[in-house]
C-alpha cells in the first residue's frame, strides 16, 4: 500500500506541476517534470512486476492490462516531451495513470487470467500492446489537435502567450501516431490468425470482429488522409469511433466478465 500512496502521489505532483505551467510562455520545465514523473513510473513499474508476473506465466486481467497500458503510455509521453511539447497532454496521462494505480488499490482482482508465455503469444500479445498504446496516443494527440484548433477559431489570445505547439506540428504528429497504431493493430491481427486457434471461438469472436472493424476506421482514415488529403473534423470524428470500437474489443466483454459478474 505505501508503494501505492508513493506512486499516486508523484503522479499527481507532476500533474499538477505541469497544469499549473501550461500557459505560462515558457510553459513546463521538462526536467523538473521528469524527476516526478519517471519515480512514479518507477514505483508503478515495481506494482506491475508483483501484479502480473507469475511463477510460470503472467496474470493479464482486465486490471492489470488497463495498468500496463497506461504505463506504456505514460513512459512514451515523458520521454517524447524531452523533443516537443506534449504539454498539454500530459496532466491527462499522469491523472489516468494515478486512477488506474488507485484502482488497482482498491478493487480486487477478483479474475486472475494466468497465461503461459509462450513465443507464439508473447508476440501477438506485444504487437497488441503497443497498438493500442500508440493508438490512444494518437487519439490524446487527437484531443489536443481539436483543443488548439477550436481555441484559434474563437480567436483566443491566451494561446499564443502558452506553451502550446503549433497545429501543424500536432497534426503532423497525430497521422504519424495513427499510421504507426493502424500497421501495429494489422500486425497484432494477422499474429493473431497465425499463431492462435481460437481468434474466431465464442468467446474471442466479438473481440476479433470488433478490432477489425476498428482496424478498417483507422485504415479508412489513414488512406484519405494520404491519398485524398482528408484533415479536419471527420478524421478525428473517425479516430475516436475506431478508439471507441478498439476498446470494446479489449476490455469490454472483459469488464462484464471480470468486474460484474466476477
Amino acid at each position: 500500500m505505501l508503494i501505492h500512496i508513493i506512486c499516486i502521489v508523484l503522479y499527481l505532483t507532476s500533474a499538477v506541476w505541469v497544469g499549473s505551467r501550461l500557459f505560462h510562455h515558457q510553459g513546463p520545465n521538462p526536467k523538473l517534470t521528469a524527476i516526478p514523473a519517471f519515480l512514479a513510473l518507477t514505483a508503478h513499474l515495481y506494482l506491475l512486476s508483483l501484479d502480473i508476473i507469475l511463477g510460470d506465466g503472467a496474470n493479464m486481467s482486465m486490471i492489470n492490462v488497463a495498468s500496463l497500458i497506461a504505463w506504456l503510455v505514460t513512459l512514451t509521453l515523458t520521454l517524447a516531451s524531452f523533443s516537443f511539447s506534449a504539454a498539454i497532454l500530459m496532466p491527462v496521462v499522469f491523472s489516468f495513470s494515478a486512477i488506474v494505480v488507485i484502482i488497482s488499490l482498491v478493487v480486487p482482482d477478483v479474475q486472475s487470467i494466468q497465461l503461459e508465455m509462450q513465443p507464439a503469444l508473447i508476440i501477438h500479445i506485444t504487437l497488441a500492446l503497443f497498438a493500442y498504446g500508440c493508438l490512444s496516443i494518437a487519439v490524446l494527440y487527437a484531443l489536443q489537435l481539436a483543443y488548439i484548433n477550436n481555441r484559434l477559431k474563437l480567436k483566443k489570445t491566451a494561446i499564443l502567450h502558452s506553451s502550446l505547439p503549433p497545429l501543424m506540428t500536432v497534426e503532423t504528429i497525430f497521422f504519424k501516431l495513427l499510421l504507426a497504431g493502424t500497421v501495429l493493430l494489422a500486425l497484432s491481427l494477422v499474429s493473431g490468425f497465425v499463431f492462435l486457434d481460437n481468434m474466431l471461438a465464442k468467446e474471442q469472436a466479438h473481440k476479433t470482429v470488433l478490432s477489425i472493424i476498428a482496424w478498417l476506421v483507422f485504415f479508412v482514415t489513414t488512406v484519405g488522409h494520404q491519398k485524398w488529403g482528408w484533415r479536419g473534423r471527420p478524421v478525428l470524428s473517425a479516430t475516436f469511433i475506431g478508439a471507441f470500437l478498439l476498446t470494446l474489443a479489449y476490455f469490454g466483454s472483459r469488464f462484464v466478465r471480470e468486474i460484474i459478474i466476477g
